[in-house]
């Protein structure tokens, strides 16, 4: 597809302090632009919980920063050999490659430590993010598509996309894979339909985040069967995917919390 969007060539008397080409990258262009639609879907819906722009933006740095951390470094774990016995595909990677779950499991104990520390609502706030992670995933998810990582086996149907960039991250060039990209996107679009529906009709605070993370943990698990990039690492010889089985213990965990919240908020409305 297209991994750079753009290069321009440094003029000659900066040189010496700037690389000869600057190139702007479309998964790092797509992240930003979904990190900035994020941030104002949660600046809309988190004023009742007293978060005004300032704040808002003290929590995203430190929660972009986690994402950062986690997603990559599970990245890194994922193929540990391959980045060990080579250091300088490091810097390939930089272009994209990031784990959703390593990003997920990074982000929220921070969220929830800043918003104890600023003693703001956490399941409300939780809720919000319900709406504006999908959007944010979404375009990352675009981001893969465009840079071609996180993509699909080799597909025989007229759903198969083909990538031929020179600076493709597909393990496979030139040949149609499925495009697993657009699978997650989709995944994502289906559940910001069903917490916007239930939006209304929950029954306790929390829910449409827990709804959120196990329908992300079901449809994952379904495109996982799809993906083609080997490097993202197997367990139990090579039976499920290292997200296949995060996802059971977040199925685990959120079935853990919802019993949880739910008698919580039941036991203050009697």
């Amino acid at each position: 597809m297209f991994p750079k969007l753009i290069t321009i060539t440094i003029p000659d008397f900066l040189q010496g302090f700037l690389p000869p080409q600057f190139s702007l990258y479309s998964y790092g262009f797509m992240i930003a632009l979904g990190a900035i639609l994020a941030f104002y879907i949660v600046l809309y819906q988190s004023k009742s919980l007293g978060l005004n722009t300032e704040k808002l933006s003290s929590l995203f740095m430190w929660a972009i920063g986690a994402a950062f951390v986690g997603g990559k470094l599970f990245f890194f774990l994922e193929d540990i050999n391959k980045y060990w016995d080579n250091p300088s595909l490091m810097k390939n990677a930089l272009q994209g490659g990031f784990v959703f779950y390593g990003s997920l499991i990074f982000t929220i104990p921070t969220l929830v430590l800043w918003l104890k520390i600023e003693k703001i609502a956490v399941r409300p706030f939780l809720d919000i993010l319900a709406f504006a992670a999908p959007v944010l995933h979404s375009m990352g998810r675009v981001g893969c598509f465009l840079a071609g990582c996180c993509h699909g086996k080799v597909c025989s149907s007229n759903l198969g996309v083909v990538f031929s960039h020179p600076d493709t991250l597909a393990d496979f060039k030139d040949v149609p894979l499925y495009p697993t990209q657009l699978f997650d996107i989709g995944v994502n679009v289906l559940i910001l339909g069903v917490v916007y529906f239930l939006r209304k009709r929950q029954s306790f605070q929390g829910q449409l985040f827990l709804v959120y993370l196990i329908m992300y943990a079901i449809g994952r698990s379904i495109v996982e069967l799809y993906r083609g990039d080997d490097s993202r690492g197997f367990l139990f010889d090579g039976q499920i995917s290292h997200s296949q089985f995060i996802a059971l213990f977040v199925i685990v965990g959120c079935s853990f919390f919802w019993y949880k919240w739910r008698k919580s908020d039941a036991s203050l409305g009697n």
